[in-house]
């Protein structure tokens, strides 16, 4: 008999790719079914990256690799980081990484001991709490506020300091996923005067830097404020900004000592990334502004007609994102007239509300409880899909028998107690 460890055993997978593979498997079988559950793109990646990472196959640049990258990368990467964020980094500061996602672990392993105390703001991205649990290490969860536009409060962050017993690091995700909230310079100085100074460490996890939305909003990165990038691991991806999601490649920036330390752990797991991957992404960084920014345009609008037409929705609430390219609506309403819980709602408009068509999104729990009663959608389909769901939504809604029958073979998403309709 295998017995698997405790970590595995309690480990709970991305919410957004199990429902991903249950939207496969209904597509396999013929269902219709929009699929707004991941957070992938749906534009092709950016031009000079295909070119490059082409190139470099060509070229035969397909061995083993440095553990902290390529020198040539890093530098890239580091210049990328000065001219827009105005982070103080240089290629020393520079790791490379497949993706975003494994400087959670590595930041993890790297910092933090058992029953050290770790400040996460809720709703919070599923794989944040599994990393924590890999060292042992204690999430402390606060709740964002819609009041607030789910935007940090310092003096959660003050709280925190105060009285953990063992306060050592703060997670944040800014833009943020689920809620498509962004942190103001303000904001991110107000929690900088905390920290500064101090042995806590910041993971700051920027997938969504250049997804900020309205006329005069930027992104601003917490590693650029004086003496931070000293307390901080700033993360970056590929995969939103450029389309690269499957080459698997990001970089993180932080103080030399901590990325030497993760340099380690990638030496004794993955090795290196792909070199011809890399050239891929220093190209994109290099020669693809003009397209990113064109995608980042068609992304805006995308977010902008998805939240109207939410918004239109009897039993919808929606705060427009100000990053992100995702809506996160209020469906308390909604639920506690259907009775099924947010997740029990979603997994309805994927299986339940109809034969031959489905909309796939994730219920904000999936996201921790502080998302319950709400729903995540992605953009990542085609104008004319999502016009489609949400041609699809107030019809689902009104289908009370099929919503019946859904909560009677499915009891464990029925919702037993009312949401309360006020943050």
């Amino acid at each position: 008999m295998i017995h698997l460890s405790s970590l595995v055993r309690d480990l709970k997978a991305e919410s957004a790719f199990t429902v991903l593979a249950l939207a496969r498997a209904l597509k396999a079988k013929g269902k219709d079914v929009v699929e707004l559950e991941i957070g992938d793109s749906p534009f092709p990646s950016t031009p000079a990256a295909k070119a490059a990472g082409i190139a470099a196959i060509e070229a035969n640049q397909t061995g083993y690799g440095p553990s902290l990258g390529l020198p040539e990368f890093r530098a890239s990467a580091a210049r990328f980081v000065v001219e827009e964020f105005g982070i103080p980094a240089g290629a020393e500061n520079v790791v490379v990484a497949s993706g975003a996602k494994p400087f959670e672990q590595y930041f993890a392993e790297a910092l933090l001991e058992p029953d050290d105390g770790v400040l996460i703001f809720s709703p919070h991205f599923p794989t944040y709490e599994p990393n924590l649990a890999r060292v042992g290490a204690r999430p402390v969860i606060e709740p964002l506020r819609s009041v607030d536009s789910f935007r940090p409060r310092a003096e959660v962050v003050a709280r925190f300091l105060k009285t953990d017993a063992r306060p050592r690091a703060i997670w944040l995700n800014f833009p943020h996923n689920p809620t498509g909230g962004v942190a103001e310079r303000a904001d991110l100085e107000a929690i900088a005067d905390l920290v500064r100074g101090s042995d806590v460490m910041i993971f700051s996890d920027e997938p969504y830097c250049h997804m900020v939305w309205g006329e005069h909003a930027r992104h601003h990165s917490i590693a650029s404020l004086p003496g931070m990038l000293d307390h901080t691991l700033a993360a970056y991806t590929f995969s939103k900004s450029y389309s690269m999601s499957g080459w698997r490649i990001g970089f993180a920036v932080g103080p030399v000592p901590l990325v030497e330390a993760v340099g380690k752990l990638i030496n004794t797991t993955a090795s290196c990334s792909p070199p011809f991957v890399q050239k891929a992404a220093q190209a994109a960084l290099e020669h693809d502004l003009e397209t990113r920014e064109l995608y980042m345009a068609r992304f805006q609008r995308k977010v902008e007609r998805l939240s109207a037409g939410l918004a239109q929705i009897e039993g919808i609430k929606v705060m427009p994102p100000v990053g992100t390219f995702y809506v996160f609506p209020d469906v308390r309403a909604i639920c506690n007239r259907l009775g099924l819980t947010s997740h029990g709602l979603a997994l309805y408009l994927l299986e339940g509300a109809d034969d031959q068509f489905g909309v796939a999104c994730l219920g904000g729990e999936c996201f921790g409880q502080a998302g319950a009663g709400f729903l995540r959608f992605s953009c990542a389909e085609p104008d004319e899909r999502i016009e489609q769901a949400l041609a699809f939504l107030p019809d689902a809604f009104s289908r009370t028998s099929r919503v019946a029958a859904f909560r009677r073979e499915h009891p464990a998403l029925a919702l037993h107690q009312p949401y309360l309709e006020v943050i």
